[in-house]
């Protein structure tokens, strides 16, 4: 089983430093219109904090719907060819299926991938590590932002 202790590899606290302060363009994967679920309060604290939200989610594309004033996109890859550079990939997804839009981010040229709390894949951790992006897991911006007292 996993740990949430600040000893594990993907809460290092400069990975989560850089990502947060060093960024600007976030694709959320898994955000809908739906202000009932996390990834729409994260995403608009995301915007407070003066990031570009980029949505992802097959569902809100179709549907031609913005999303927090942004134009949805299915995939990452129609969300990076559409947007340029995505300096992170913030994952809202089971821990089960997130390992495949971390290997995503490597492939679009992410700058940086956020597994969000709770989700965790080991595997996907250390592919993503290996290709050269930095990566965080199990952990979430409003949370690092909170420990800052910011």
């Amino acid at each position: 089983m996993f740990s949430t202790n600040m000893t594990e590899p993907w809460l290092d606290p400069k990975t989560i430093d850089h990502l947060l302060d060093d960024t600007r363009t976030w694709a959320v994967v898994g955000l809908s219109n739906d202000p009932g679920r996390t990834a729409y309060r994260i995403a608009e604290l995301l915007q407070a904090r003066g990031k570009r939200i980029v949505p992802v989610h097959p569902g809100a594309a179709a549907a031609g719907e913005e999303v927090l004033g942004e134009k949805a996109y299915a995939t990452l890859a129609d969300a990076a060819a559409a947007v340029g550079t995505v300096d992170v990939v913030d994952v809202f997804r089971r821990s089960e299926a997130a390992g495949e839009f971390a290997d995503q981010a490597v492939a679009i040229g992410a700058g940086g991938v956020w597994f969000q709390l709770g989700v965790l894949d080991e595997e996907a951790f250390r592919r993503t590590r290996e290709a050269g992006v930095p990566m965080v897991m199990d952990t979430c911006p409003a949370i690092e932002w909170g420990k800052r007292g910011a």
